[in-house]
């Protein structure tokens, strides 16, 4: 590839009211879990659906490759159903099936200070931006990585609301798509994820756009959240199976969740298989976790500014946030179709600005593909190793997260 370009989500969102990650970006659901199912694993399937029978139930599908099924129940009935089947010694456990939300020479490459910065920072007033001289260098030293490598054909899987089939600077990236939702057509009609996808691999060096931390990667496309943003734990569980068994390398999850056993047995056999995983801490603006960024096997990221401290929005709290990352008013892909977060927030088509720690999620997801294409030796607990020891430890290590503010230079060992 060309280098011309070298010389050339719970308070803050992709713009005023979509939360990026923990909350709906409508009003909030009367119930924070999918009504009319449940996820149950049973100790042992010999007296499975004897125990379902007694309660008016049918066994369901297993969910993914955790030991889980999904349980159809009667609406308004899920808390109660539960409450009887953990009575059960038969039932390993019963859980609801929670809601899972959002956490959000190439044209527009001097607007992404997160990629390359040289000292200037960029900041975003009534959605333009502006360049402001000789301040902090808050990017990840992804150009400076590309000296090295460019992703070489790394897989990594986005599961999220989708990838736009008409953006040229992501579409032709992505290898592989499968669709989680129900009744929802397999493009983003939401937006979100086109965005990430944008970060972790859009392409360089094709006079369009922007260009990802990872140009050469590939993306697999799992449409987890639906056209609304709004996702199930199954689902993601099943994401997750899935992404795995199309040879993904790093999983990006830009989202967040309540805590779920089968959602953690998702994670670990994922981990176990060895993928990197990695998820946003969430925009509350506190130390509260949020799941699956909070799990031990997932790299949990939280938010820098242009000035390299955290964003006042960004989830916090070395004790489980791993690294951070830029997310604030960082420029990447959109569809070029109408799109929720466009009709929401003058989001413009195309290409445009987000927010969140979604958006440092995924740049850290291309950071992690760049250290597994950098290292024919690589497995997924030294790329997890590398990411995290080669930080850069700005202000709010230790304190804010464990290692540092991510950079890709020193992820691949680059020489500058």
């Amino acid at each position: 590839m060309k280098r011309r370009i070298l010389a050339g989500f719970l308070a803050a969102t992709m713009g005023t009211s979509a939360m990026i990650v923990g909350v709906p970006v409508n009003a909030a659901p009367e119930v924070p879990y999918v009504a009319g199912q449940i996820m149950v694993e049973f100790r042992g399937d010999g007296t499975a659906a004897e125990v379902l029978r007694r309660h008016g139930l049918e066994k369901g599908p297993r969910i993914g490759s955790t030991d889980a099924h999904l349980i159809t129940v009667p609406t308004g009935k899920e808390l109660q159903l539960i409450e009887a089947l953990n009575r059960s010694p038969a039932v390993e456990y019963a859980e609801p099936d929670h809601l899972v939300t959002t956490a959000t020479d190439d044209k527009y490459f001097p607007r992404q200070y997160a990629l390359e910065n040289s000292g200037q920072s960029f900041t975003n007033t009534d959605g333009t931006i502006s360049v402001a001289e000789g301040e902090v260098d808050a990017d990840v030293d992804a150009v400076e990585a590309w000296h090295l490598t460019t992703g070489g054909g790394t897989k990594v899987a986005v599961l999220d609301s989708g990838v736009a089939n008409d953006n040229e600077d992501i579409t032709p990236n992505v290898v592989a798509r499968a669709n989680f939702t129900n009744g929802e057509s397999g493009d983003d009609n939401y937006g979100h994820g086109t965005h990430m996808a944008g970060h972790v691999a859009a392409t360089a060096d094709n006079t369009e756009g922007v260009a990802g931390v990872c140009p050469d990667c590939t993306i697999l496309d799992g449409k987890v959240l639906n056209d609304s943003g709004i996702g199930s734990s199954s689902s993601l569980a099943n994401g997750i199976d899935w992404a795995v068994d199309n040879g993904a390398k790093v999983i990006n999850m830009s989202l967040g969740v309540r805590a779920s056993r089968t959602l953690e047995s998702a994670v670990n056999n994922a981990w176990n298989r060895g993928a990197v995983l990695v998820a946003a801490a969430g925009n509350g603006g506190n130390q509260n976790k949020i799941y699956p960024g909070a799990y031990p096997h997932v790299i949990a990221v939280a938010a820098t500014d242009n000035n390299d401290v955290r964003a006042s929005f960004s989830t916090y709290g070395a004790g489980w946030v791993d690294v951070a990352a830029p997310g604030v008013n960082v420029y990447s892909t959109f569809p070029n179709h109408e799109f929720v977060l466009g009709e929401q927030n003058g989001r413009s088509r195309g290409y445009d600005v987000g927010n969140g720690t979604s958006v440092s999620s995924a740049i850290v997801a291309a950071t992690a593909a760049l250290a597994w294409s950098s290292d024919p030796g690589a497995t997924h607990t030294s790329v997890r190793a590398t990411v995290e020891s080669t930080a850069d430890r700005i202000t709010g290590t230790g304190s804010s997260w464990a290692h540092g503010r991510v950079n890709a230079c020193n992820a691949v060992r680059c020489i500058r």
